[in-house]
């Protein structure tokens, strides 16, 4: 992860703490063409631990915490990351898996960041 990748990966954890009230514990960020590919370790409160404990939960859990997050980059454009990046945010893909408490966030730009990024090192 270079300098780049990294702040991202910290403007990621803000936006979420600002906006749920809690960021994942660890983010990797991989610049991918005109991606930022976001690993997140750490995402569940306990409370939301524990309502994983059961199967209702699991689901429940899931969406909120894929289409709920995807809405939320709807309505709160991630203005911090744009001026970061010069860019500007297209679409947000997310998945998770609940048991392992591990999340992939892909942000799409309309421009090449990988490319824009990596001549910046």
């Amino acid at each position: 992860m270079n300098k780049y990748e990294a702040e991202f990966s910290n403007l990621v954890r803000s936006f979420r703490k600002k906006h749920m009230g809690k960021g994942p514990s660890k983010i990797s960020t991989t610049f991918c063409k005109k991606w930022a590919i976001c690993e997140m370790e750490g995402n569940l409160s306990p409370v939301e631990k524990f309502i994983a404990t059961a199967d209702e939960g699991k689901q429940m859990l899931r969406a909120a915490r894929t289409e709920m997050v995807k809405d939320m980059y709807r309505k709160n454009p991630p203005e911090e990351m744009e001026q970061f990046l010069q860019c500007n945010f297209v679409e947000l893909f997310v998945d998770i898996d609940i048991e392992k408490d591990f999340g992939m966030s892909i942000f799409v730009f309309d421009e090449d960041i990988e490319e824009k990024f990596s001549k910046k090192q």
